[in-house]
Protein backbone atom coordinates (compact mmCIF):
# COMPACT_ATOMS: atom_id res chain seq x y z
CA UNK A 1 0.00 0.00 0.00
CA UNK A 2 1.29 3.46 -0.86
CA UNK A 3 1.13 6.39 1.52
CA UNK A 4 -0.69 9.40 0.13
CA UNK A 5 -3.24 11.98 1.16
CA UNK A 6 -3.54 14.34 4.10
CA UNK A 7 -6.31 12.30 5.71
CA UNK A 8 -3.92 9.43 6.40
CA UNK A 9 -1.16 11.84 7.41
CA UNK A 10 -3.38 13.47 10.01
CA UNK A 11 -4.24 10.08 11.46
CA UNK A 12 -0.59 9.15 11.81
CA UNK A 13 0.55 12.47 13.17
CA UNK A 14 -1.62 13.00 16.19
CA UNK A 15 0.94 15.54 17.37
CA UNK A 16 0.17 17.66 14.30
CA UNK A 17 -3.62 17.82 14.28
CA UNK A 18 -3.77 20.85 11.99
CA UNK A 19 -0.85 20.11 9.71
CA UNK A 20 -1.72 20.93 6.13
CA UNK A 21 1.56 19.88 4.55
CA UNK A 22 4.66 17.87 5.36
CA UNK A 23 7.16 15.60 3.74
CA UNK A 24 6.88 12.04 5.02
CA UNK A 25 9.15 9.48 3.40
CA UNK A 26 11.22 6.39 4.06
CA UNK A 27 15.00 6.08 4.25
CA UNK A 28 16.18 2.48 4.29
CA UNK A 29 19.10 1.23 6.37
CA UNK A 30 22.51 2.00 4.90
CA UNK A 31 24.85 0.32 7.38
CA UNK A 32 25.03 -0.72 11.04
CA UNK A 33 28.36 -0.10 12.76
CA UNK A 34 30.09 1.69 15.62
CA UNK A 35 31.00 5.06 14.11
CA UNK A 36 30.18 8.65 14.98
CA UNK A 37 31.68 11.19 12.55
CA UNK A 38 30.19 14.20 14.35
CA UNK A 39 31.48 13.57 17.87
CA UNK A 40 34.43 11.30 17.05
CA UNK A 41 35.48 12.42 13.55
CA UNK A 42 38.05 10.20 11.90
CA UNK A 43 37.78 7.49 14.57
CA UNK A 44 36.94 4.03 13.27
CA UNK A 45 34.97 2.35 16.04
CA UNK A 46 33.65 5.01 18.45
CA UNK A 47 35.52 4.23 21.68
CA UNK A 48 33.71 3.51 24.97
CA UNK A 49 35.91 6.15 26.56
CA UNK A 50 34.68 8.94 24.28
CA UNK A 51 32.51 11.67 25.85
CA UNK A 52 29.62 10.63 23.65
CA UNK A 53 30.03 6.85 23.49
CA UNK A 54 27.50 6.21 20.74
CA UNK A 55 27.16 3.13 18.64
CA UNK A 56 25.47 3.97 15.40
CA UNK A 57 23.15 2.88 12.68
CA UNK A 58 23.62 5.07 9.63
CA UNK A 59 21.16 5.83 6.89
CA UNK A 60 21.65 7.13 3.39
CA UNK A 61 24.21 8.61 0.95
CA UNK A 62 26.64 5.77 0.23
CA UNK A 63 29.72 7.70 -0.89
CA UNK A 64 28.99 10.74 1.25
CA UNK A 65 29.19 8.77 4.49
CA UNK A 66 32.57 8.13 6.07
CA UNK A 67 34.23 8.18 9.47
CA UNK A 68 35.13 11.88 9.35
CA UNK A 69 32.30 13.62 7.44
CA UNK A 70 34.62 16.56 6.79
CA UNK A 71 32.55 19.74 7.36
CA UNK A 72 34.75 21.59 4.84
CA UNK A 73 33.31 19.39 2.08
CA UNK A 74 29.89 20.93 1.73
CA UNK A 75 28.86 19.22 -1.50
CA UNK A 76 27.63 15.94 -0.02
CA UNK A 77 25.37 15.13 -3.00
CA UNK A 78 28.33 15.59 -5.32
CA UNK A 79 30.28 12.85 -3.55
CA UNK A 80 27.48 10.29 -3.34
CA UNK A 81 26.29 7.80 -5.95
CA UNK A 82 23.05 6.68 -4.32
CA UNK A 83 20.59 7.41 -1.55
CA UNK A 84 18.44 5.07 0.54
CA UNK A 85 15.64 7.66 0.70
CA UNK A 86 12.57 7.90 -1.50
CA UNK A 87 13.43 11.44 -2.55
CA UNK A 88 16.29 11.07 -5.03
CA UNK A 89 17.43 14.64 -4.26
CA UNK A 90 18.05 13.84 -0.60
CA UNK A 91 21.60 12.76 0.26
CA UNK A 92 21.41 13.83 3.89
CA UNK A 93 22.70 11.55 6.64
CA UNK A 94 20.25 10.55 9.37
CA UNK A 95 21.31 8.35 12.25
CA UNK A 96 20.45 7.08 15.69
CA UNK A 97 21.89 4.72 18.27
CA UNK A 98 21.11 0.99 18.24
CA UNK A 99 18.77 -0.85 20.60
CA UNK A 100 19.73 -4.14 22.27
CA UNK A 101 17.77 -6.70 24.26
CA UNK A 102 19.40 -7.89 27.48
CA UNK A 103 18.19 -11.37 28.39
CA UNK A 104 17.79 -12.69 31.92
CA UNK A 105 21.08 -14.59 31.57
CA UNK A 106 22.95 -11.34 30.88
CA UNK A 107 23.57 -11.75 27.15
CA UNK A 108 22.65 -9.15 24.54
CA UNK A 109 21.01 -9.33 21.14
CA UNK A 110 20.64 -6.50 18.64
CA UNK A 111 17.01 -5.52 18.02
CA UNK A 112 16.23 -5.33 14.29
CA UNK A 113 14.37 -2.46 12.70
CA UNK A 114 11.39 -2.73 10.41
CA UNK A 115 9.68 -0.49 7.91
CA UNK A 116 7.05 1.93 9.18
CA UNK A 117 3.37 1.79 8.29
CA UNK A 118 2.93 2.05 4.49
CA UNK A 119 6.71 1.58 4.09
CA UNK A 120 6.79 -2.06 5.15
CA UNK A 121 9.02 -3.08 2.21
CA UNK A 122 11.83 -0.81 3.36
CA UNK A 123 14.97 -2.49 4.70
CA UNK A 124 14.47 -1.08 8.18
CA UNK A 125 15.79 2.45 8.44
CA UNK A 126 13.49 5.25 9.49
CA UNK A 127 10.65 7.48 8.44
CA UNK A 128 11.73 11.11 8.03
CA UNK A 129 9.42 14.12 8.27
CA UNK A 130 10.04 17.75 7.32
CA UNK A 131 7.17 20.04 8.33
CA UNK A 132 7.19 23.57 6.84
CA UNK A 133 4.22 25.32 8.50
CA UNK A 134 1.29 24.56 10.75
CA UNK A 135 -2.12 25.66 9.43
CA UNK A 136 -0.33 27.66 6.75
CA UNK A 137 1.10 30.16 9.26
CA UNK A 138 4.53 31.56 8.41
CA UNK A 139 7.40 30.12 6.38
CA UNK A 140 10.56 28.22 7.18
CA UNK A 141 14.13 28.53 5.93
CA UNK A 142 15.58 25.23 4.74
CA UNK A 143 18.91 24.00 6.09
CA UNK A 144 22.05 25.13 4.24
CA UNK A 145 24.97 23.07 2.84
CA UNK A 146 27.24 22.11 5.73
CA UNK A 147 24.45 22.26 8.31
CA UNK A 148 24.49 19.56 11.00
CA UNK A 149 22.96 19.10 14.43
CA UNK A 150 22.35 16.70 17.31
CA UNK A 151 19.35 16.56 19.62
CA UNK A 152 19.37 14.72 22.96
CA UNK A 153 22.13 13.69 25.36
CA UNK A 154 23.35 10.07 25.45
CA UNK A 155 24.68 10.60 28.98
CA UNK A 156 21.26 11.53 30.37
CA UNK A 157 19.57 9.00 32.68
CA UNK A 158 16.87 11.00 34.50
CA UNK A 159 13.41 12.28 33.61
CA UNK A 160 14.26 15.74 34.96
CA UNK A 161 17.37 16.00 32.81
CA UNK A 162 15.63 14.72 29.71
CA UNK A 163 12.82 17.27 30.10
CA UNK A 164 14.87 19.94 28.34
CA UNK A 165 14.56 17.91 25.16
CA UNK A 166 10.89 18.56 24.71
CA UNK A 167 9.89 16.01 22.12
CA UNK A 168 12.08 12.92 22.38
CA UNK A 169 9.71 10.08 23.17
CA UNK A 170 8.73 6.45 22.68
CA UNK A 171 5.51 4.82 21.53
CA UNK A 172 4.62 1.29 22.67
CA UNK A 173 3.03 0.03 19.46
CA UNK A 174 -0.12 -2.02 19.96
CA UNK A 175 -0.33 -2.20 16.17
CA UNK A 176 1.36 -0.41 13.27
CA UNK A 177 -1.06 2.54 13.47
CA UNK A 178 -0.61 3.33 17.18
CA UNK A 179 0.22 7.02 17.64
CA UNK A 180 -0.85 7.64 21.24
CA UNK A 181 0.64 7.12 24.69
CA UNK A 182 4.11 8.60 24.11
CA UNK A 183 6.53 8.31 27.05
CA UNK A 184 9.96 9.79 27.80
CA UNK A 185 11.25 6.47 29.16
CA UNK A 186 11.52 3.10 27.44
CA UNK A 187 8.17 1.25 27.72
CA UNK A 188 8.14 -0.95 30.88
CA UNK A 189 5.98 -3.69 29.34
CA UNK A 190 6.02 -5.79 26.16
CA UNK A 191 4.87 -3.91 23.07
CA UNK A 192 2.99 -6.19 20.63
CA UNK A 193 4.09 -4.39 17.43
CA UNK A 194 7.44 -3.00 18.61
CA UNK A 195 8.82 0.21 20.11
CA UNK A 196 8.85 3.39 18.05
CA UNK A 197 11.45 6.03 18.92
CA UNK A 198 10.21 9.54 18.10
CA UNK A 199 12.97 12.10 17.60
CA UNK A 200 11.95 15.72 16.95
CA UNK A 201 14.68 18.32 16.47
CA UNK A 202 14.67 22.00 17.55
CA UNK A 203 13.08 24.37 15.04
CA UNK A 204 14.90 27.68 15.53
CA UNK A 205 18.36 28.57 14.14
CA UNK A 206 20.77 31.40 14.93
CA UNK A 207 20.94 32.13 11.19
CA UNK A 208 24.74 32.16 11.13
CA UNK A 209 26.43 28.97 12.29
CA UNK A 210 26.09 25.74 10.35
CA UNK A 211 27.36 23.83 13.40
CA UNK A 212 28.57 24.49 16.94
CA UNK A 213 31.12 22.81 19.23
CA UNK A 214 28.40 20.76 20.92
CA UNK A 215 26.49 20.39 17.62
CA UNK A 216 23.40 21.73 19.38
CA UNK A 217 23.69 25.35 20.59
CA UNK A 218 23.25 26.88 17.12
CA UNK A 219 19.63 25.63 17.24
CA UNK A 220 16.92 26.12 19.86
CA UNK A 221 13.32 25.38 20.73
CA UNK A 222 10.60 28.09 20.58
CA UNK A 223 10.53 30.35 23.64
CA UNK A 224 7.03 29.13 24.45
CA UNK A 225 4.80 26.41 23.15
CA UNK A 226 6.09 24.22 20.36
CA UNK A 227 6.64 24.30 16.64
CA UNK A 228 3.21 22.69 16.29
CA UNK A 229 1.58 25.54 18.22
CA UNK A 230 3.53 28.16 16.19
CA UNK A 231 5.59 29.15 19.22
CA UNK A 232 7.94 32.12 18.60
CA UNK A 233 11.68 31.64 18.17
CA UNK A 234 14.03 33.29 20.70
CA UNK A 235 15.86 36.47 19.68
CA UNK A 236 19.16 34.54 19.78
CA UNK A 237 17.82 32.03 17.25
CA UNK A 238 15.37 34.05 15.15
CA UNK A 239 15.25 31.89 12.01
CA UNK A 240 12.47 29.31 11.88
CA UNK A 241 13.62 26.06 10.25
CA UNK A 242 11.59 22.98 9.26
CA UNK A 243 10.69 20.56 11.99
CA UNK A 244 12.85 17.52 11.32
CA UNK A 245 11.34 14.40 12.85
CA UNK A 246 12.43 10.74 12.83
CA UNK A 247 10.26 7.70 13.52
CA UNK A 248 12.37 4.59 14.06
CA UNK A 249 10.57 1.29 14.66
CA UNK A 250 12.40 -1.37 16.64
CA UNK A 251 10.93 -4.84 16.14
CA UNK A 252 10.96 -5.96 19.77
CA UNK A 253 8.18 -8.51 19.24
CA UNK A 254 10.60 -11.46 19.16
CA UNK A 255 11.79 -10.52 22.66
CA UNK A 256 8.38 -10.34 24.36
CA UNK A 257 8.65 -13.66 26.21
CA UNK A 258 8.36 -12.78 29.91
CA UNK A 259 10.58 -15.75 30.80
CA UNK A 260 13.50 -13.98 29.11
CA UNK A 261 12.96 -10.64 30.86
CA UNK A 262 14.74 -9.73 34.12
CA UNK A 263 13.40 -11.63 37.12
CA UNK A 264 12.36 -8.37 38.81
CA UNK A 265 10.12 -7.52 35.84
CA UNK A 266 12.08 -4.45 34.76
CA UNK A 267 12.21 -3.61 31.08
CA UNK A 268 15.12 -5.36 29.28
CA UNK A 269 16.03 -3.02 26.42
CA UNK A 270 19.33 -1.14 26.45
CA UNK A 271 20.71 1.48 24.10
CA UNK A 272 24.11 0.82 22.59
CA UNK A 273 25.66 3.70 24.57
CA UNK A 274 24.76 2.00 27.87
CA UNK A 275 21.35 3.44 28.69
CA UNK A 276 18.56 1.23 30.05
CA UNK A 277 16.29 4.16 30.96
CA UNK A 278 15.66 5.62 27.51
CA UNK A 279 16.24 9.18 28.72
CA UNK A 280 19.47 9.39 26.72
CA UNK A 281 17.75 8.92 23.36
CA UNK A 282 19.09 11.21 20.63
CA UNK A 283 19.51 11.66 16.91
CA UNK A 284 22.00 13.20 14.50
CA UNK A 285 21.59 14.99 11.18
CA UNK A 286 23.89 16.16 8.38
CA UNK A 287 22.10 18.10 5.64
CA UNK A 288 22.63 16.89 2.08
CA UNK A 289 19.73 17.84 -0.20
CA UNK A 290 20.68 18.80 -3.75
CA UNK A 291 20.63 22.50 -4.54
CA UNK A 292 17.49 24.26 -3.35
CA UNK A 293 15.32 21.11 -3.49
CA UNK A 294 14.34 21.19 0.19
CA UNK A 295 13.52 24.91 0.14
CA UNK A 296 11.32 24.40 -2.92
CA UNK A 297 9.55 21.54 -1.18
CA UNK A 298 8.94 23.68 1.91
CA UNK A 299 7.73 26.65 -0.14
CA UNK A 300 5.33 24.42 -2.09
CA UNK A 301 3.96 22.84 1.09
CA UNK A 302 4.50 19.44 -0.50
CA UNK A 303 2.71 16.45 0.94
CA UNK A 304 4.14 13.09 2.00
CA UNK A 305 6.51 11.31 -0.43
CA UNK A 306 5.60 13.25 -3.57
CA UNK A 307 6.61 16.78 -4.55
CA UNK A 308 6.51 18.55 -7.90
CA UNK A 309 9.99 19.06 -9.30
CA UNK A 310 11.69 16.60 -6.94
CA UNK A 311 12.93 13.25 -8.18
CA UNK A 312 11.86 10.07 -6.43
CA UNK A 313 12.74 6.41 -6.34
CA UNK A 314 11.08 3.22 -5.13
CA UNK A 315 11.64 1.61 -1.75
CA UNK A 316 13.28 -1.29 -3.58
CA UNK A 317 15.80 1.07 -5.19
CA UNK A 318 16.56 2.62 -1.82
CA UNK A 319 17.12 -0.81 -0.29
CA UNK A 320 19.92 -1.43 -2.80
CA UNK A 321 21.98 1.52 -1.56
CA UNK A 322 24.40 0.12 1.02
CA UNK A 323 27.99 0.59 2.17
CA UNK A 324 30.48 -1.92 3.59
CA UNK A 325 31.25 -1.77 7.29
CA UNK A 326 34.64 -0.45 8.40
CA UNK A 327 34.54 -1.70 12.00
CA UNK A 328 35.47 -5.38 12.16
CA UNK A 329 33.41 -6.81 15.02
CA UNK A 330 30.51 -9.16 15.65
CA UNK A 331 27.23 -7.32 16.13
CA UNK A 332 24.71 -10.12 15.57
CA UNK A 333 23.64 -13.18 17.51
CA UNK A 334 23.91 -13.40 21.29
CA UNK A 335 26.76 -11.31 22.71
CA UNK A 336 28.37 -11.39 26.14
CA UNK A 337 28.64 -7.60 26.20
CA UNK A 338 27.60 -4.57 24.20
CA UNK A 339 29.88 -3.85 21.20
CA UNK A 340 32.96 -1.90 22.17
CA UNK A 341 32.71 -3.17 25.75
CA UNK A 342 30.12 -0.54 26.64
CA UNK A 343 28.83 -0.75 30.23
CA UNK A 344 25.28 0.09 31.26
CA UNK A 345 25.24 3.02 33.74
CA UNK A 346 22.69 4.75 35.96
CA UNK A 347 22.11 8.45 36.69
CA UNK A 348 25.18 8.67 38.92
CA UNK A 349 27.44 7.09 36.34
CA UNK A 350 27.60 3.87 38.32
CA UNK A 351 27.87 0.69 36.27
CA UNK A 352 24.61 -1.25 36.59
CA UNK A 353 25.74 -4.25 34.53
Amino acid sequence: MRFHGTQVAAGLLSALPGAQALLRFSCSQLVVERLDPLVNPGVVGSPPSSPDRRWRKFHEAINAFNASMDPAKLDIPGTATCTTCQFADDFSNYWTAVLFFRARNGTYHRVPQKGNVFFEQANGGMTVYYTPTINGRGKVTAFKPGFRMIVGDPMERTAAGAAKYRQLTYTCLQNSMTRTGETKNLPPKPCPAGIMANIRFPTCWDGVNLDSPDHASHVAYPTSGTFESSGPCPSTHPVKIPQLFYEVIWDTSQFNNAADWPADGSQPFVWSYGDATGYGTHGDYVFGWKGDALQRAMDQNCQNDKCNGLGSQSLQQGNKCTVKTTVDENIDGWLDELPGGMKVTDASGKVVY
